[in-house]
């Protein structure tokens, strides 16, 4: 059978979003709101790009940029962007506001030192940043202040959720709330505590979703990550999920959510413990997860950090309709090829026999699990979808299985004109030729694997 996960079919996801209140169903960017709008690949000509600002596991005094197609495999796009004018930065948390521009809040100190302060700077483009300033917390007694995380409400209000400890006990945190009470984001409400999550949780994070909001927070007696619920913003927060309940692991902190192209929404979490950064997937609303899987190139490397998701102009558009060949970018006498409803990757040429030519020829449909995604279909109407992993065609079976094992995704290839397709219900996994065999395999984070996935869309050969 298909491997797959209890991905939603997009009737499902559509039905889910009906019932949600009005005040839910929102279009934007910021993050915090669960199930704003029915996450859908990007549109033809577009991409989608998430970006994460992370310190470095080497240096709390700057931080880099980095960006993703997928959520999976994050590229350097600037070394050292900011460096505040004095003291560190950790934890930072980005958001993208409505005015356009890019505003970070962090962690202004070492956690040897007090910190009373949390830090904010400002972008355009988020590779250049400007400090903006440090903002005292005003809490009293405060001693340390750290991880803010931005949250915006369905309403639009911005929020900053801030861990904060007293002089009475410096290393137990509680989580409170901040509210933006000026659209420069340079003044704010007094803090409330989120009541419910109460003391010794630190790195909390929360998305909306209808009339709940969700709560992600560490819980530094335990060193796991737990899950809370409450019918309003501060709360009264209901902890109904401790101990290694989503099989993360234990020492693992500063979690933070992203919904996907497919609808599910992925954690990242830092996993100080042994070094590694993880990412985890949920189809559910949070009930189950996918088992943890390091982030290439990142892990070992970037501190915890936030993600904007937008999406932009730029992305491949692959002609919808019209028959093609599908040739390797970094082996181009090769072509994909159904050979005993499989997919391979043989050598095709003018002096290939027509049943050659035929099986190497395939028409780009509409996703059949998302209409801005592709499926594949070859020439005797048999599509192509992973099982086991393994690319191969089948006749549709009319099941919202079959049409999410059927759809990929067009991210941008290595080459010119190239294309990389991500697996829907999969996301992460592309299809690449290994052994000259189309497999659905997941993102090393290496230019080879990125050429190996890499194919380009051609006159076809019949």
């Amino acid at each position: 059978m298909s491997a797959r996960p209890p991905t939603p079919s997009r009737r499902t996801l559509l039905r889910a979003l009906a019932v949600l209140p009005a005040s839910a169903v929102v279009l934007g960017e910021a993050p915090g709101l669960l199930g704003t709008a029915l996450a859908a690949a990007p549109p033809s000509g577009s991409a989608t790009r998430y970006t994460i600002v992370p310190f470095l596991n080497s240096d709390d005094g700057t931080v880099d940029v980095y960006q993703s197609d997928d959520a999976t495999d994050f590229r350097l796009t600037r070394a050292s962007a900011y460096t505040p004018p004095s003291n560190r930065i950790r934890d930072a948390s980005i958001l993208k506001h409505t005015n356009g521009f890019y505003y970070l809040t962090y962690t202004t100190h070492t956690w040897q030192d007090v910190s009373t302060t949390i830090g904010f700077a400002r972008s355009s483009d988020r590779l250049k940043w400007t400090f903006l300033h440090d903002y005292t917390v005003p809490l009293a007694n405060l001693s340390r202040a750290w991880a803010p995380e931005w949250f915006v409400d369905a309403d639009g209000s911005v929020h900053v959720i801030v861990s904060c400890s007293l002089t009475s006990d410096e290393w137990i945190f509680t989580p409170y709330l901040l509210k933006a009470t000026n659209p420069a984001l340079t003044a704010w409400s007094s803090p409330v505590a989120l009541a419910g999550i109460g003391s010794n949780h630190i790195d909390t994070f929360i998305v909306r979703g209808g009339s709940t909001y969700h709560a992600f927070t560490k819980n530094e007696t335990t060193k796991y990550i737990e899950y809370a619920t409450a019918p309003s913003l501060t709360g009264p927060y209901t902890i109904s999920r401790t101990g290694d309940w989503a099989g993360w692991g234990s020492y693992r902190e500063g979690p933070a959510l992203v919904q996907l192209d497919n609808g599910g929404w992925r954690i990242f979490f830092d996993g100080y413990g042994d070094g590694t950064y993880y990412s985890s997937d949920s189809y559910d609303t949070f009930a189950t997860w996918s088992a943890p899987a390091a982030l290439p190139v990142i892990s070992g490397t970037a501190r915890h950090f936030t993600v904007v998701k937008e999406t932009v102009s730029g992305g491949p558009s692959p002609a919808k309709g019209v028959p093609r060949s599908f040739r390797s970018a970094n082996f181009p006498t090769r072509y994909w090829q159904a050979r005993s409803s499989l997919l391979d990757l043989p050598v095709v040429s003018a002096s290939s026999s027509t049943a050659e030519k035929q099986a190497s020829t395939f028409t780009v449909v509409a996703g059949l699990a998302d209409n801005n995604a592709c499926s594949f279909r070859d020439a005797t109407g048999n599509y192509l979808r992973h099982w086991d992993f393994r690319g191969r065609f089948d006749a549709d079976d009319g099941t919202s299985t079959f049409a999410e094992d059927a759809t990929f995704i067009a991210r941008t290839g290595t080459a010119g004109g190239s294309v990389r397709f991500e697996s829907y219900n999969y996301p992460g996994r592309y299809l690449r030729h290994y052994d000259y065999r189309l497999r659905v395999d997941r993102a090393d984070g290496t230019d080879l694997f990125r050429q190996d996935s890499s194919f380009l869309p051609v006159t076809a050969w019949a």
